[in-house]
């Protein structure tokens, strides 16, 4: 995906957080995979639902948590 839609800040800041998060996604990712992978047609639904929706969300807590840190690290120019 490009970030060239972005003034060159953004897009900067943009990458360096894809890049971060790309690294840390590969094992829920991964998860994520497997789980769909081992359960049969009639299970895919329901409990496996709520699974898949803890992993997801495990996921976005990540994405919340590096873009914090990020900021933390002087990733931005604004004022906090």
């Amino acid at each position: 995906m490009s970030f060239a839609h972005l003034p060159e800040d953004q897009a900067r800041r943009a990458q360096q957080l894809f890049d971060s998060l790309t690294a840390a996604a590969e094992h829920d990712l991964r998860a994520i995979a497997g789980l769909l992978a081992t359960r049969p047609d009639d299970q895919l639904f329901g409990a496996t639902e709520f699974q898949l929706r803890d992993l997801v969300l495990r996921l976005g807590a990540k994405a919340l948590r590096s873009a914090a840190e990020q900021r933390k690290k002087g990733g931005t120019s604004a004022p906090a």
